[in-house]
């Protein structure tokens, strides 16, 4: 097991530290009952308890390429492109019970779901042998794994609704399963758990934390906890756990929404909670990644010679291009958006728009000097999974290579909580118009007075496409189907969740039975 979050307090021992993990690694993937873990390990040593929930972190961030496009690429937001068949029916509501995609989603989440479990039960044998600071310490850390969970089983309930809910790393609970938790009961547990986590974990921003930088706290528990409570229209919770973190006064929106996706925003007052990746500022030898080729276009001129190209399976749509262009938006269309000649000439040819009155950022180079050739698979691609070639470390080629990948932010609390606010909610924090006023600055648009909900699920739209589908949440739980029906596609509520895998349902048949 590589470690993703590099500590301060071990600036010298990284390698020793991945040694080290690597045999920790075979523990943390077999679930607790079948693993003599205990034999292994003297948990009297209780400083190395950090390493159980350093193995989480690195299960949790540890995604595979196809498994946020499962999660992201639904909505008016975003197209599926390229070659995967499956993923294009997924986008058109058509899912397809063979797709591989939702079946490693399925597989792997529940998998680091238990590995979180399998950590989380590790450390509790670490407290045993812990004085009081240790068993501070060890809570603390179950709390963290508890938030990290979350963060999975949450993404799962997001695409298939029904899921299970475990409670431990014993695979044996699922033998006789006679029923599977709903949606609603999966955002209640969440919002439990995260109730459970708060009062233990560090209360400062993610990356104030000098053991392990960017790691969980306490206000991205509140985060899970506004989502889960929004996915509930439980207003009133999401006022609150928002509020929390407005009043805090620790986060602030990262000055320029262009770098915000790059390298100068990695970490930033702005971030809840991130997945972390870093090439260690070295051209060659170990890294730990994230791979974004999906989103990248499949063909283009870097500005840095040999950096490679992507593969175009994510585009963002006409309709949101459109609707930004109509808005005036300029910093956050030029940053979500990353245009191909053919995308332009597309924009032309189906809206009132002309090359001259086109603004001069709509273009396929981007600021830092890429140039996007595609005019296959897809005509635009996604700004913010783009880490400009001039920002890559000499030496590394990949993709979007030391990029970290934003799961929560700023600018998303302070719109949910102007939602809240407008869907009847109280709380003294700030007002909506203040809420949505400090999104619309750093974006250089004009403050709005008197902001309805309409406005504010507009503003949601322009400041969060392609993040997470995030979007598609948004209009499922606000009823609004006509806007998922765009561009050939018919939506409706019976379209909400993916259908399981074939083999999900072999194994567990009484997810044939679910009615989401």
């Amino acid at each position: 097991m590589k470690q993703y979050i590099k500590t301060k307090r071990f600036p010298l021992l990284l390698a020793l530290i991945g040694v080290i993990l690597i045999g920790c690694s075979d523990q943390l993937d077999q679930p607790e009952l079948n693993n003599n873990f205990a034999g292994g390990t003297d948990f009297s040593k209780t400083d190395d308890m950090i390493f159980s929930l350093i193995g989480v972190y690195q299960a949790v961030t540890a995604r595979g390429w196809e498994q946020p496009l499962v999660v992201s690429t639904r909505g008016d937001d975003v197209n599926a492109a390229g070659d995967q068949q499956g993923l294009k029916n997924q986008d058109r509501y058509i899912y397809d019970n063979s797709f591989f995609g939702s079946r490693t989603l399925w597989e792997t989440y529940y998998g680091d779901i238990i590995r979180a479990h399998t950590g989380m039960e590790q450390i509790e044998r670490y407290i045993e042998f812990a004085d009081a600071d240790g068993i501070a310490k060890g809570n603390r850390y179950i709390a963290e794994a508890k938030v990290l969970r979350a963060i999975l089983l949450f993404q799962l309930s997001q695409v298939y609704g029904a899921v299970f809910i475990p409670e431990s790393s014993n695979l044996e609970d699922f033998a006789n399963v006679t029923s599977v938790p709903t949606k609603d009961e999966v955002m209640q547990h969440i919002s439990s758990q995260m109730d459970e986590a708060i009062p233990l974990l560090l209360d400062m921003r993610p990356n104030e934390r000098t053991d392990l930088p960017g790691g969980v706290t306490k206000y991205t528990a509140l985060m899970i906890k506004a989502v889960a409570n929004q996915e509930l229209k439980n207003y009133q919770a999401v006022a609150d756990a928002a509020g929390q973190i407005i009043s805090s006064g620790k986060f602030s929106l990262f000055n320029e929404y262009y770098e915000l996706f790059k390298t100068p925003g990695k970490l930033s007052d702005e971030s809840l909670f991130e997945f972390q990746y870093s090439d260690f500022g070295a051209g060659v030898g170990e890294r730990v990644g994230h791979l974004y080729a999906p989103y990248g276009p499949n063909s283009w001129t870097p500005a840095v010679a040999g950096a490679s190209n992507g593969w175009g399976f994510f585009e963002p749509s006409m309709k949101y291009v459109s609707f930004m262009l109509d808005r005036g938006e300029t910093e956050r269309l030029e940053t979500s958006v990353f245009f191909s000649q053919k995308g332009i000439d597309s924009i032309i040819a189906t809206t009132g728009y002309t090359a001259e009155t086109l603004p001069d950022f709509v273009s396929p180079t981007t600021r830092d000097g890429d140039t996007n050739t595609s005019d296959v698979r897809s005509i635009f691609s996604s700004g913010k999974h783009y880490l400009p070639t001039n920002q890559l470390i000499p030496g590394r080629t990949e993709y979007g290579s030391n990029k970290n990948y934003i799961v929560f932010r700023y600018a998303e609390t302070l719109l949910m909580y102007a939602e809240a606010l407008l869907q009847g909610a109280s709380n003294s924090a700030m007002t909506a118009d203040q809420a949505v006023n400090l999104v619309r600055g750093r974006a250089g648009m004009s403050p709005l007075s008197g902001v309805t909900l309409d406005q504010v699920i507009d503003e949601k739209y322009a400041e969060l496409s392609m993040e997470w589908g995030k979007r598609f949440l948004d209009m499922v739980r606000l009823g609004r189907n006509e806007e998922l029906s765009y561009e050939g596609r018919t939506f409706s509520a019976n379209k909400a969740f993916v259908t399981y895998h074939q083999d999900q349902i072999d194994e567990f048949p009484i997810l044939g039975e679910v009615s989401n």
